[in-house]
């Protein structure tokens, strides 16, 4: 059912049309009724309808105004313009490209149902479109190699957690499966870059044929100008990764400048326990890449043979650093316990170091640190005078005593932000309340001057001041506008145009028709029914 808005100032054509068409047997619901263009705007911005017909010549907004202002607006909403015959050229030139619709007066109701059903269809065409499986389907197909090597290169990045990667791999079909993981890139040797993205195909090619002939358990695919190649562990396999890189690699080496006239690199990271690792293992590859600056080029080399020292089996990652962010910003207790889990998760598993281990919880504790200062909380205050929290990582008994201290840490910070995003909500709209009765006699105030003087985007501003006041800033304007009216009604002898100008209405025909809308009286009527007749004056 499309929602519609109808715009006519004469009334028996408004209530005409709106009882002579059922609308609902064409699949329209009338959300309200509008006698002039303004008094639509604002029913267009607090409804969001699909669909505005209205007639072209009404007071304090026309049609054409009213129609270009929403285009401009709200894009996606249909306008049918009803229009005499005198008008009806003017109004193709002044608004042909954003009107959907023309219907001349005198109409029928069968004349307008025609525009209607005409819109309608090309609104069910384009959700049919959006919403057409197959079509969605073939989309997809013809996708999926995309986004299956995006997925790929995001194992590199560090953006998924393990059920994220697990959900994506079934659905792209890629098989993840293994004890260990170990990750290679091969780059080319090349000084002149003109057909490097040609031979990097190249090179995917001999590697992705040799990977199938070796019957290797493993992918192949491009990320960031190297071809990467990543092996895993299957149930039952002895043979080192390590041994069956080294052969699948040089192999690799050997065609790429037995058929391709040009020599590659190889570097080859170290091997991690679970797929969520596989960054470590690129990172790695990529160090050993870079020692082809002393090592020379066309070989492997493996970092464990170029930096022999002790690796740490646990690191802080970007990703979780972010999710310890975000989680810290914006996310609830529950969500808080699972990351602090995730992030203690190969600290559990894995045979770590104590001297890695506090490395580790050094990098945790900072990060949260660092979000506190972002956030300019007091730290002392909150944490009641514990001012020596790194040192306390030296003092942990248990993997649960760590755990618990930093939940208790990060639920304290939790609470203080959104404590502190509630007062600034408040405080951004007692700002913009304090500003709308310093400027509401001003004709030209609008939300956005309002969101100008507060530098911040409209949206957020609508979202939050409707939050906070339970209306839209457009009723309180208007709202606010009528009080300082009626007060000036009672306590002054200010006829109605000059009231009107001192509440920021340039029309008074307008503000004479807000009034009675508002209040349900005429201004002449409300001062009279309140003991003060003041001086006479035309209603």
């Amino acid at each position: 059912m499309y929602k519609l808005i109808l715009v006519d100032d004469e009334e028996d054509v408004r209530e005409g049309v709106s009882q002579e068409i059922d609308w609902h047997a064409y699949g329209f619901e009338v959300l309200a009724k509008a006698e002039n263009g303004k008094e639509a705007l604002d029913l267009v911005e607090r409804l969001r309808p699909d669909v505005v017909v209205t007639d072209i010549r009404m007071p304090f907004m026309d049609g054409l105004q009213l129609a270009e202002t929403v285009r401009r607006q709200f894009p996606a909403t249909r306008i049918i313009i009803l229009t005499g015959f005198d008008e009806f050229e003017y109004a193709q030139k002044a608004v042909k490209l954003y009107i959907d619709e023309y219907v001349l007066k005198p109409f029928s109701a069968v004349e307008l149902i025609d525009a209607l059903v005409k819109v309608k269809n090309r609104m069910d065409e384009e959700a049919a479109q959006r919403e057409n499986n197959q079509l969605l389907r073939e989309r997809y197909r013809k996708s999926l190699p995309v986004l299956r090597e995006v997925f790929l290169s995001s194992l590199l990045t560090r953006r998924l957690t393990r059920e994220a990667i697990w959900a994506k791999a079934a659905e792209y079909g890629v098989a993840l499966q293994g004890s260990e993981f170990l990750v290679a890139v091969i780059s080319l040797d090349l000084k002149k870059k003109e057909e490097a993205e040609i031979l990097q195909f190249a090179v995917k090619n001999i590697a992705q044929e040799q990977l199938q002939l070796g019957s290797y358990a493993g992918l192949v695919f491009l990320h960031n100008d190297l071809v990467v190649l990543l092996l895993r562990k299957e149930t039952g396999e002895q043979e080192r990764l390590e041994h069956l890189m080294q052969g699948l690699a040089e192999e690799i080496r050997r065609l790429v400048e037995k058929y391709l006239s040009v020599t590659v690199t190889v570097g080859v990271g170290t091997v991690v326990p679970d797929v969520t690792q596989l960054s470590y293992s690129y990172e790695d590859a990529g160090l050993a890449l870079d020692y082809r600056g002393i090592l020379g080029n066309n070989r492997l080399i493996f970092i464990d043979d170029v930096e022999s020292q002790p690796r740490a089996s646990v690191r802080f990652d970007e990703r979780k650093e972010h999710d310890l962010v975000r989680c810290i910003k914006m996310g609830t207790k529950t969500e808080l316990h699972a990351v602090v889990d995730e992030l203690f998760a190969d600290v559990i598993e894995g045979n770590v170091s104590i001297h890695d281990y506090r490395i580790y919880l050094l990098e945790i504790m900072t990060t949260i640190l660092k979000t506190a200062q972002r956030a300019e909380l007091d730290m002392d205050r909150l944490l009641g005078g514990q001012t020596h929290l790194l040192a306390e990582i030296t003092t942990f008994t248990s993997v649960q005593e760590a755990k618990s201290w930093i939940i208790d840490i990060c639920r304290k910070i939790m609470n203080s932000i959104a404590s502190g995003r509630n007062n600034t909500y408040k405080r951004l709209v007692d700002q913009a309340i304090a500003y709308t009765h310093q400027h509401y006699q001003s004709p030209d105030i609008s939300i956005h001057k309002v969101c100008a003087e507060l530098h911040i985007s409209p949206g957020y501003f609508s979202s939050i001041f409707k939050r906070e006041t339970k209306m839209t800033f457009v009723s309180y304007l208007l709202q606010l506008r009528m009080e300082k009216a009626k007060e000036l009604l009672l306590t002054t002898d200010l006829k109605t145009f000059e009231i009107a100008e001192r509440v920021g209405y340039s029309d008074a025909n307008y503000f004479s028709f807000c009034f009675r809308k508002h209040v349900g009286l005429s201004a002449k009527e409300y001062r009279n029914s309140r003991g003060n007749s003041g001086k006479e004056e035309a209603p």
